[in-house]
Order: structure tokens, then C-alpha cells, then sequence
């Protein structure tokens, strides 16, 4: 078993006296803490890159549990042609939901608000008084309703917006209303003045956020992306946002990390967070609950939880 946190930190895991368990700790290092052919159940390395996710996988012939840290998985299943039939990937639900929900919260209000602009008035030692948006009363649109969509959605409750859609690949109903199909989408953008990204990267979601999606919502609207950088597309936004037509706040960027010099860091009315949605206090103590779980349901031949595909 590779674990990127050493076993005896991680509570509850199986005992390997009892199953005959190895756990070997890998974070990424240059040198794999063990032969790759003897793994059976393959933690990914927390945002270390695809490079690093899908470096030992060819070489994993015994291999039947890949288990992310994260909610995507974008930068495993490049490898996972590598792997024998029947390998199960298991995503990190549950354990992001409500850091990523923060943030994006957090930068919903920064930017209506304009906080980025009162720290730059406070090195400058200006009072920049005046009347800014808020977000009650206002139209948000969840793009991508998955668990941190839903997420998203009841954290909005408490600010009194004028009504919040919702957008999924599919359409159903659920307690905080209806989730429309992806297909309503273009009817749905002109109506928002805060738009919210958290759908995962997949082949239908590459730059969703292109020039027309853009074009569609309203002058003066925001855009946030706390889903994937590539969801965007980065020119088009750089467009919209030039003329000033749109504002936007990113935790996610295409390309990222978002070298110096890129346009998009000095583009008006955009806020950057350096991918830190799932980079909380919080991360660690559930995702070491999701680990220890997953092994015990693995040695226990229980069905694991966040199943997202089975190789084929």
C-alpha cells in the first residue's frame, strides 16, 4: 500500500500484523519506496502534477485501488491506459467540499466587495469610501452540481440572493430546487450577475467558459472558477475582461501555476488564489479518514466508497 503520508500518522488504518499489509510512504520523491510491481492500492501524491501521479503506474502490475487526494481526477486518468483491466479509481469526495465552498464564498465577496482594492488603498494609506455590490439580491448560476456545487449552494443560503441556479450534465430535483441540464445553460447565463465553476475537467467541459459562453452573460457580471484551470478559456476571458465588460476571481488558471508575466496577473477586475480551494486546516484530518476507511473496506473485500471508473 503507498501512502503519501507515513502510516503510523494516519489512525485507524488496518493493522498490518493482523492483514499482512506493507504500507510504504511516497509522496512523489525521486526513488519509489518500494517495488511498483507489489502494489496493490496506490495513493496519489497530493497536488504534485500528472508527471508525478502517473509515474509509477505502468510498473503497478499488481495494482487494484488508485485513490486520489482531490475531487478531480483529470491528472490520473492520462495513465490509467497503463494499468491491467479491472482497477478501480476512487476520488476524494467528501474531503474538499467544504474548503472549496469557502473559498469560493471568499472570493464571490471579495470581489463584489472590492477588497483586493481597499488593501491596495491601505498600503497607499487611501480611504476609498463608496458604495459597492453585494451579494444579496443577486442572480448566482452554479455551474457543475456536484458535491461541492451543493456545496457552494448551502453556503449561499444565509445571504439573501435573489435566487441561485443550478447546472449538472443532467438535469434532476433536489432540496434546494432544481438542477438544469447543461443543455439550458446558454439560457440561463444572461440572467446571472455571479457565475460559479465547479464542474470537474473532462473532454465536455474544456473550456466550457469559451468566447460565447462569455458573451452570454451580463455586462458587469463575475466569473468564478474554483473547478479546473482549462474549464476557462484564458484568451477569451482576457478579452472580456480588458474591455471590462466582465470581472472575474480564479483559484484555478490555465496555464498554472500562472507564470510571472502572464497578462491574466494584472488583468483588471480579476482576483487570483493560487489553487488553495482544498488547501485547508481541514484537508488532512479527512483525508486521512478517507484513506483509513478505504483500506479497511479493501482488506474487509467491502465495496470502497467514490468509485468513479473501473478500468477496462
Amino acid at each position: 500500500m503507498w501512502l503519501p503520508v507515513p502510516a503510523a500518522e494516519i489512525e485507524g488504518l488496518p493493522d498490518p500484523a493482523a492483514t499482512g499489509l506493507a504500507y510504504r510512504f511516497w509522496d512523489g520523491g525521486p526513488d519509489f519506496p518500494a517495488d511498483p510491481a507489489r502494489c496493490a492500492f496506490y495513493v496519489v501524491p497530493y497536488m504534485k502534477g500528472m508527471e508525478i501521479a502517473v509515474r509509477p503506474l505502468a510498473a503497478m502490475t499488481s495494482l487494484r485501488v488508485v485513490q486520489t487526494l482531490s475531487a478531480g481526477i483529470d491528472h490520473v486518468t492520462p495513465g490509467l491506459g497503463d494499468v491491467a483491466p479491472g482497477v478501480a479509481l476512487c476520488n476524494a469526495r467528501g474531503v474538499h467540499e467544504a474548503s472549496t465552498a469557502e473559498l469560493a464564498l471568499a472570493l464571490v465577496l471579495a470581489s463584489l466587495r472590492d477588497l483586493p482594492g481597499f488593501v491596495r488603498g491601505q498600503d497607499r494609506e487611501e480611504w476609498r469610501a463608496g458604495f459597492y455590490p453585494s451579494l444579496a439580491d443577486r442572480s448566482v448560476l452554479i455551474v457543475g452540481y456536484g458535491s461541492i456545487g451543493a456545496a457552494i449552494d448551502d453556503r449561499l443560503a444565509p445571504f439573501e440572493c435573489a435566487r441561485v441556479a443550478r447546472v449538472a450534465r443532467s438535469a434532476r430535483t433536489t432540496e434546494r430546487g432544481p438542477v438544469h441540464a447543461l443543455t439550458d445553460l446558454p439560457a440561463l447565463l444572461p440572467d446571472a450577475d455571479v457565475v460559479i465553476l465547479s464542474t470537474p475537467l473532462t473532454e465536455e467541459t474544456h473550456h466550457l467558459a469559451d468566447a460565447g459562453f462569455l458573451a452570454r452573460m451580463k455586462d458587469g457580471a463575475l466569473l468564478v472558477n474554483v473547478a479546473r484551470g482549462p474549464v476557462v478559456d484564458t484568451k477569451a476571458l482576457l478579452a472580456e475582461a480588458a474591455s471590462g465588460r466582465l470581472k472575474a476571481a480564479l483559484d484555478v488558471t490555465d496555464p498554472e501555476p500562472l507564470p510571472a508575466g502572464h497578462p491574466l496577473w494584472h488583468a483588471p477586475g480579476v482576483l487570483i488564489s493560487p489553487h488553495v480551494g482544498g488547501s485547508t486546516s481541514a484537508f488532512m484530518p479527512r483525508a486521512k479518514r478517507l484513506m483509513a476507511d478505504q483500506l479497511t473496506r479493501f482488506t474487509a473485500g467491502e465495496p470502497l466508497r467514490n468509485v468513479v471508473l473501473t478500468t477496462a
